[in-house]
């Protein structure tokens, strides 16, 4: 079973807030919203680039992104804002969009992706604490 990593999960990962089976990491997937966020965090040090470079081998989901998952975040968006629900981030938005489309679970620590699976098909595993 595929894993769509999020954002908040890569960054408890490399500051050691979560450990994972280094064979978990096989079912690991990413895709490039989380990948802007994840290596938009990153210096320039030869350590930074390692990391880089080890990241953008993982497989990404929805590689080129089609018009139609931008045009599905939006319709998240607004169906989450009838409900009385605010999504902070039209990014995650669009990575909820692209999880849905692949038909895969969604590994966070934030709540707007909770939110969203309230009114979607959205299958997420949570971590112990949301922003």
């Amino acid at each position: 079973m595929k894993v769509l990593v999020d954002t908040s999960i890569w960054i408890a990962i490399l500051r050691g807030e979560i450990k994972v089976e280094r064979m978990s990491y096989r079912s690991f997937v990413t895709c490039d919203p989380v990948a802007q966020e994840v290596l938009q965090g990153f210096g320039e040090d030869p350590i930074s680039l390692r990391y880089s470079d080890l990241f953008m081998k993982i497989p990404r989901l929805s590689d080129p992104l089609p018009s139609e998952l931008f045009l599905a975040a939006a319709d998240i968006y607004r169906q989450g804002r009838r409900r009385g629900l605010t999504i902070r981030s039209t990014m995650d938005c669009l990575i909820a969009a692209i999880a849905l489309d692949n038909g895969v679970t969604l590994w966070h620590r934030d709540r707007d992706f909770d939110n969203i699976a309230q009114f979607t098909n959205l299958k997420v595993r949570r971590s112990q604490w949301a922003n």
